[in-house]
């Protein structure tokens, strides 16, 4: 089997194969030929003891990238795994930006030594980057940047690039500035090859270029990227003076992360919960979010606990009520998620929210609609009473309807709170449809059968 071919599954199954045979050989064998990414990759995907295991067999001048790589939880037991001089080792190698991603879980007295070690071009740069927020371009941008000025000849750029001897990868134009510094344009590196030597970069720069202010958040260049089909952008601040760039490699990695946060924050959890980590404090975590679904629970039953009286007299009653609460929870998850990937892209706002929230419930009537005539239909059949195929589809109307409202307005609400909806808009709606669903089905059934 070729290195391309293998999957991750294989690699696993060859670690742990080796680990336990003590052919630490093997061991150094498979992680020879892969990237720190892939190795941080393996190190998620194993138990404590055998992750550790691992670890010491991970050569130590990749050791920073490969703890750059792995999820938050992950990289702190490694970290408390390794000693005063490991860390140092492991993240002296790291440029600026990837060292103050890794600063902030470092051991404070490492941290401190740290930067005595550092000389003052090196503090001054990392105490800039960590004074921007986590996920801001200040933080993310690369300060590689390679920045010439508008006014000199293409020959004058080749001899300077000569002297350079490589670029930094991901660049395919240079940055363009004038003698303040400030951004004015970039400059095709194709076009520094192929045209002739004598001519200005002015003539032959673009300067309709998207910049990124320094404040811009994570998100929003993802989406500038995406947009854009940009490859690297560069940074700017307040006064238009270039301070770096941000590549597509740091997209990529927003991105995934991004999608990662949604899935895990629908099931309430945190996206850089270890999948491994010990059993008592990940029940702890889990345990917050149970409790409130337990008290949404006892909620409902409170509800179903009010009509008590007809769900003696009418079996039928209990039989059928589910439908009604199922089906408005699906139909409300269908337009919660709609809605949540809307806020995600910047796609809903105050302008086309009222016009959104009229089109979910026009779909959510005409659904009500046609499944309210279905189950109507099957519960004459099944039990023999028009009063109760009348009321079932009564009352799937007016959940599913409820559900459509709700699944637009409950992350509005949350976000116009600083509340990120994919973490509790699903506990909320599903509240909304089992209360609005019982209360409907079984009022209307007190009111008129019994």
């Amino acid at each position: 089997m070729t290195e391309a071919t293998e999957t991750l599954e294989d690699r696993l199954s060859r670690i742990h194969l080796a680990l336990e045979s003590e052919r630490l050989d093997h061991v150094d064998g498979v992680i020879a030929d892969l990237e720190p990414a892939e190795i941080a990759l393996l190190l998620e995907s194993l138990p404590p003891a055998a992750r550790l295991r691992l670890w010491e067999r991970v050569p130590g001048e990749i050791d920073g990238e490969v703890l750059l790589h792995v999820r938050d939880e992950v990289r702190s037991t490694l970290i408390e795994d390794m000693d005063h001089a490991e860390i140092v080792a492991a993240a002296t190698g790291l440029d600026t930006t990837d060292l103050a991603e890794l600063f902030e879980d470092l051991p404070q007295q490492v941290a401190e030594d740290m930067l005595r070690s550092m000389d003052e071009q090196q503090r001054t740069r990392l105490q800039e980057a960590l004074a921007f927020e986590a996920d801001s371009a200040g933080r993310l941008m690369r300060t590689d940047a390679i920045a010439v000025r508008a006014d000199v000849s293409l020959e004058a750029v080749r001899r300077f690039l000569r002297l350079k001897e490589e670029v930094p990868d991901n660049t395919h134009a240079l940055m363009v500035v004038d003698r303040d510094g400030l951004f004015v344009g970039t400059l095709p590196l194709a076009r520094v090859v192929s045209h002739d030597p004598e001519v200005a970069v002015a003539e032959l720069m673009a300067t309709d270029v998207d910049s990124i202010p320094v404040t811009m958040s994570a998100r929003d260049m993802a989406t500038l990227f995406q947009t854009h089909d940009l490859v690297s952008a560069p940074v700017i601040d307040e006064a238009g003076r270039l301070l770096g760039r941000v590549v597509i490699d740091d997209i990529v990695d927003v991105i995934r992360e991004d999608s990662e946060q949604a899935l895990m924050n629908m099931a309430g959890l945190d996206e850089e919960e270890d999948l491994f980590a010990p059993v008592l404090p990940s029940a702890k975590r889990r345990a917050v979010w149970l409790g409130i679904n337990l008290a949404t629970a006892f909620l409902a039953a409170w509800v179903i606990g009010r009509f008590e009286d007809a769900l003696d007299k009418i079996v039928a009653l209990a039989v059928l009520m589910p439908i009604v609460a199922s089906m408005g929870g699906i139909a409300g998850s269908q337009t919660l998620t709609l809605a949540i990937r809307g806020l995600a892209l910047g796609q809903i706002s105050r302008i086309n929210s009222a016009w959104l929230l009229r089109k979910e419930v026009g779909i959510a009537a005409l659904n009500g609609l046609l499944w309210a005539l279905v189950v109507a239909v099957l519960a004459v059949l099944w039990f023999g009473s028009l009063g109760i195929g009348v009321i079932i589809a009564a009352a799937l109307v007016i959940n599913m309807l409820a559900a459509g409202v709700a699944g637009i307005v409950i992350p509005l609400l949350l976000k116009r709170s600083g509340i990120d909806p994919a973490l509790s808009g699903s506990v909320i709606l599903t509240t909304v449809t089992d209360v609005v669903g019982f209360m409907s089905f079984l009022g209307l059934a007190t009111v008129f059968l019994l």
